[in-house]
């Protein structure tokens, strides 16, 4: 809400509409809406695109709604709002917007913010007096309740709001922030909950998640009609060509981006990945060196203070454009921004949508995203994106159903935060959507487990986190726990990183641990921009030199591979029955149509119906490749499901490779395909435990036991100064684990690790889908002379695990070569 409209007169008292007169601004029709449900004591949740006035909607109802309550403002008035962020840099922004209105109407309320960045010194102010409101993460917001006075400090909280919910709601963090808010609904029983989101499929669960199972009165759900302009256009390549490979077209690509950020105002560049991010920076100072200071890179791993100049330099308007990860996804006001590319697919319609609106940021303002493609598949998946966002086809984010390691975090905070009694804190607990369902007997075991270790800690007394004391009020006595546990608090679990730093002590950023530990001294390679040397590892940190040959590895993080979005696959599929029709529509189907082409000529060319099998011999072993586009996660344990079932019947060995349309498996020795062509693989008889079979489970459910045993606080990564290595993490989390399974089967940790492994890195339900949707479909074999379009990129896929650049190179001029010979002794004869 920044331009005045035509819209119902705003439902809200005469202090706040006359500031809002002050501005000439007008409510738009959603905002009354949020206004008069807030007035009403409704919780809720409110929908609207990015850069509507999401935030003035909640927070002038709200504001309203305390100054008739607690008239004037004129004393200072304890904490009543709490503002919840998923980010950081989105809680600073935040707080600036709210302190607008808040200095005019109540000059004499304060308003704060308390994030992992705040200093020292103003936390210590805050511990004294806590201001009128606070923006703050569910990470530090969950720090607060291990404060021994908690109670007392926000039994006084009347109003939460949770911004950006779509990015919490589907993740631990947002079960986090569900127990943080019970526990304040259990401070205030009237408490107000509001989410905010610009991106969400499924509204109407997302608000019973937020507000509980049964809120009373009942919430309300309001959706923002504005007329705001999505524009989603693609930047197509000069010459895509026959086929295609993941970053075909990448570099290809340079000069096209750098002429469109030429023709355009202040640009934001998105990649999916921070070593693209690195890349694509790179490609555009070398594109046009004068840029140098005019453009910036902006991902997590950098330093806060270059992730602040950045930010800074956007609201201002100073940079030509910015490369950037997901670390500037969400809803920071970069009012100068005009232009959004997207390098390669975002992968998911509401990810597109979501940096879209970074572009525009005002109402009445369009917002534009222009897709770079890195492949000709990206072409399609570019007309797939625009297509299913104008039919409103958005994912869905799900919660997680009671992960205990959570609630185990939970217990001993809540322990540390005054104490409490068992059966208040399961009515409690219960109260929290993903924990409607947890039985008092999975309660009272994470309750037994806190206090004693389970059936095998019990010798340990670090691991007797909690005490009963003899008014029945569970504590934390040890200090040693209490220190471990604050700086543990948290779900975000990641590598371990180190510091990276020139050799004169100047920080550049932080890096995985991993990537650092294959490096030798002398070793090139990119990051925060710059070319740099590994020189050497000491206390935590990598030290570095400006490097001067230019050569170098890039860094790969962690996380570096997204999958197709359902909603995604199904519209590419869309997109691919038009061309089979001979319908190109559109400029990316008719930049993509010598390909299509080529596959429809060579093989068949997938549709909604059809699901292609195709077959081929080489050299290398017997090939087959099926095309389920169920993306890369569902393909991982399809591909070793369907392996395990053919080599159960006949053995044999494969090897697999995956993409998000399909995959790949390759043996020596010959097979037989009907198994394949009949369906009968595709059977959902004993799925769960044949996927078990067919994957290295154990070794599955041991890494994702390392990220439980870290969230429950069974190990620490160490104190400020003394952090512990990746090394040490594995190997204490491993040593539990084994513990565990030998000592204690029915810890329901370990249960969760394999549940994790099913539901999160496989899968699992949505696997099942695509085994029915496989079985419904009519299969299309096909025998290959060449390598098809659609088979090559897997294929590739499979070299770069085994064969250097060069020689990926020269396979592929050969296969080429070898494709174009055949073609033209075709047309010969």
């Amino acid at each position: 809400m920044t331009d005045p409209s035509p819209s119902a007169p705003a439902k809200v008292g005469r202090h706040v509409e006359g500031w809002m007169a002050g501005r000439d601004w007008q409510a738009f029709a959603f905002q009354s809406e949020v206004w008069q449900a807030v007035a009403e004591g409704r919780s809720g949740m409110l929908h609207a695109t990015t850069g509507s006035g999401k935030t003035y909607a909640v927070w002038l109802g709200m504001l309203d709604a305390l100054l008739q309550r607690h008239p004037h403002g004129r004393g200072a008035e304890p904490l009543r709002v709490i503002w919840l962020t998923p980010m950081r840099a989105l809680a600073s922004d935040t707080a600036k917007a709210l302190a607008a209105p808040l200095r005019d109407l109540a000059p004499n309320w304060t308003i704060g913010l308390r994030t992992g960045d705040t200093p020292s010194a103003e936390r210590a102010r805050q511990d004294r007096r806590m201001p009128t409101v606070l923006v703050t993460t569910p990470e530090s917001l969950t720090l607060m309740l291990t404060r021994e006075h908690a109670r007392a400090e926000l039994e006084g909280v009347e109003y939460v709001v949770i911004d950006e919910w779509h990015e919490l709601i589907g993740s631990k963090r947002g079960v986090q922030a569900q127990l943080a808010v019970a526990r304040l609904r259990g401070f205030h029983p009237g408490l107000v909950t509001w989410g905010l989101s610009a991106t969400l499929g499924n509204l109407e669960q997302a608000m019973q998640v937020l507000c509980g199972p049964s809120p009373t009165p009942a919430p309300k759900l309001v959706r923002g009609k504005i007329d705001k302009t999505l524009v989603i256009d693609t930047l197509i390549p000069p010459d895509p060509g026959k086929y295609s490979w993941a970053g075909h077209l990448g570099a290809r690509m340079q000069l096209p981006v750098v002429e469109e950020i030429e023709r355009s105002g202040t640009t934001l560049v998105f990649t999916n990945v921070r070593s693209q991010a690195e890349i694509w920076y790179q490609l555009l100072l070398e594109a046009r060196p004068e840029w140098a200071g005019h453009i910036a890179l902006h991902h997590g791993s950098l330093d806060k203070a270059t992730r602040t100049w950045v930010e800074e330099g956007l609201k201002e308007g100073t940079l030509r454009a910015v490369v950037a990860t997901s670390s500037l996804d969400l809803g920071v006001d970069f009012l100068p921004v005009e232009r959004v590319l997207q390098v390669g697919s975002a992968k998911g319609v509401a990810r597109m949508m979501q940096r879209a609106g970074r572009s525009g940021h005002a109402p009445g303002r369009p917002s534009r995203v222009t897709l770079v493609p890195t492949n000709t598949m990206e072409i399609i998946e570019a007309a797939a994106a625009r297509w299913a966002a104008q039919a409103g086809r958005v994912e869905q984010r799900n919660p997680p159903d009671k992960p205990l390691d959570v609630l185990v975090q939970h217990i001993v905070s809540v322990a540390l935060g005054g104490g409490f009694t068992v059966d208040a804190l399961y009515r409690e607990v219960v109260g929290a959507w993903s924990y409607r369902g947890l039985t008092r007997a999975e309660f009272d075991w994470a309750i037994a487990f806190c206090e004693r270790g389970g059936e095998s800690l019990g010798a340990y007394p670090e691991y007797h986190r909690i005490v009963r004391g003899d008014d029945g009020v569970y504590r934390v006595k040890d200090t040693g726990v209490a220190r471990r546990h604050r700086l543990g608090v948290g779900t975000i679990v990641s590598d371990a990183t180190v510091q990276v730093k020139y050799l004169t002590g100047a920080n550049l950023g932080t890096m995985e641990e991993g990537f650092i530990a294959r490096l030798k001294p002398g070793d090139h390679f990119f990051f925060a921009g710059r070319l740099l040397e590994f020189v050497r590892v000491r206390d935590m940190a990598a030290y570095v030199r400006k490097a001067t040959r230019h050569k170098g590895t890039v860094p790969t993080w962690m996380g570096s591979k997204m999958a197709l979005s359902t909603e995604l696959s199904d519209a590419v599929l869309e997109m691919m029955q038009a061309a089979e029709r001979g319908e190109f529509v559109g400029p990316e189907l008719e930049a993509a149509k010598p390909m299509l082409l080529t596959q429809q000529r060579l093989s068949k060319i997938p549709t909604p119906g059809m699901l292609l099998v195709e077959a081929f011999e080489s050299r290398e072993g017997h090939h087959l490749y099926i095309y389920p586009f169920a993306g890369r996660n569902v393909h991982l344990g399809l591909a070793s499901l369907i392996a395990w079932r053919l080599a159960r019947e006949h053995p044999n060995t494969f090897s697999i490779s995956i993409d998000d349309y399909g995959f790949e498996l390759v043996s020596a020795e010959p097979f037989d395909a009907e198994p394949v062509t009949s369906q009968r693989v595709f059977s959902a008889d004993n799925l769960m435990q044949d996927v078990l079979d067919s994957l290295n489970s154990s070794e599955l459910a041991q890494r994702r036991f390392r990220e439980i045993a870290r969230v429950a606080g069974l190990i620490s990564t160490g104190y400020p100064g003394q952090p512990k290595s990746t090394r040490q993490l594995q190997a204490s989390s491993a040593l539990f684990f084994e513990v565990f399974r030998k000592y204690d089967a029915g810890n329901l940790l370990l249960s969760q690790a394999e549940n994790e492994v099913l539901s999160q890195e496989l899968e699992i339900s949505r696997l099942g889908g695509a085994l029915r949707s496989m079985r419904e479909k009519q299969v299309a074999f096909v025998q290959l002379r060449h390598p098809s379009p659609m088979s090559l990129p897997l294929m590739v896929a499979r070299f770069r695990e085994k064969l250097s650049t060069e020689q990926i190179s020269q396979r592929l001029d050969r296969i080429l070569r070898d494709m174009e010979a055949d073609d033209t002794a075709q047309a010969g004869g």
